[in-house]
């Protein structure tokens, strides 16, 4: 009936992001050693465990890796038949080369789901699940997750909870035909289109906020512990027992919790107004 696939991006290069937000500079070997290390200790091991096995994981990278960290991924993927990997040249390149992928491959299929993860992010474990529940032959229909948690993992860990909009981690239900997937927009721009439902039952994301985020800052709140989730969200053993026994106490960060709260809920209900009253115009 349908094929599902998760779709990573990795060291794409984008003539529009060469420095991170402590203006480093992009896809150096320092960049892929520390991208590389969150990689397999949190993206990874929260795919590879998802309950619902009924997926394919398409990574892509770009072709100027060298044959070092070529070498490096295929011992991270250790044959994993679940996961593809893809070396072409560039952001410029990238929907295409899905879009021709789909073509040879999953022609066979009516549907279409596609979904999208960062390389430095955790899903829950039925994150796949969920998002499978909400097929029902839907000609187009794009899936955002509002809910989730995020943590930041250094300086120091913090652990909080998170909602946001037009997220990260959007799929998108589609007619085999034409398929657009949810990479015809960054995720920002899902906004725009109308064909659209949230979920919010469920935490089903976990963002990592680290040294090397392009934009993105620490913004949870709550008293969370991770020993509360970690259960649902699979990551490395040695970085599981690393956060437990470092996670800092929420006594210690109230007050930014405090502010995270009162701005998440202002931005959250903003777009979410917006939204409502059509002030995001569809192309």
């Amino acid at each position: 009936m349908f094929y599902h696939f998760l779709i990573t991006r990795f060291n794409l290069k984008n003539p529009d992001w060469d420095v991170t937000k402590n203006n480093e500079i992009l896809l150096d070997e320092k960049w892929m050693d520390e991208r590389l290390e969150l990689f397999s200790n949190y993206c990874f091991p929260s795919v590879i465990n998802q309950t619902n096995k009924n997926f394919k994981w398409l990574l892509f990278f770009d072709s100027s890796t060298s044959q070092k960290y070529r070498n490096k991924i295929a011992n991270i993927i250790d044959n994993n038949p679940q996961i593809l990997i893809f070396y072409i040249d560039g952001m410029p390149k990238f929907q295409e080369a899905i879009l021709e992928f789909l073509k040879i491959n999953a022609a066979d299929k009516e549907f279409l789901i596609t979904s999208r993860i960062d390389n430095d992010d955790c899903i829950h474990k039925d994150f796949i699940n969920e998002i499978q529940k909400q097929f029902n032959k839907q000609d187009f229909l794009a899936i955002d997750n509002i809910n989730g948690y995020t943590m930041q993992v250094e300086p120091t860990f913090i652990l909080g909870k998170k909602e946001h909009i037009f997220n990260p981690f959007i799929s998108l239900i589609e007619r085999n035909h034409n398929p657009k997937t949810v990479w015809h927009y960054v995720h920002n721009m899902w906004k725009k289109e109308p064909r659209l439902i949230h979920l919010s039952e469920k935490r089903l994301w976990l963002s990592i906020i680290h040294g090397k985020n392009k934009v993105n800052e620490f913004d949870g709140y709550g008293n969370i512990k991770w020993n509360d989730i970690n259960s649902d969200f699979v990551i490395s053993q040695s970085q599981n027992e690393t956060i437990l026994t470092n996670q800092i106490s929420f006594s210690k960060w109230w007050f930014l919790s405090l502010k995270n709260y009162l701005y998440v809920k202002m931005v959250l209900g903003s777009k979410q107004i917006k939204k409502a009253l059509g002030i995001y115009k569809v192309k």
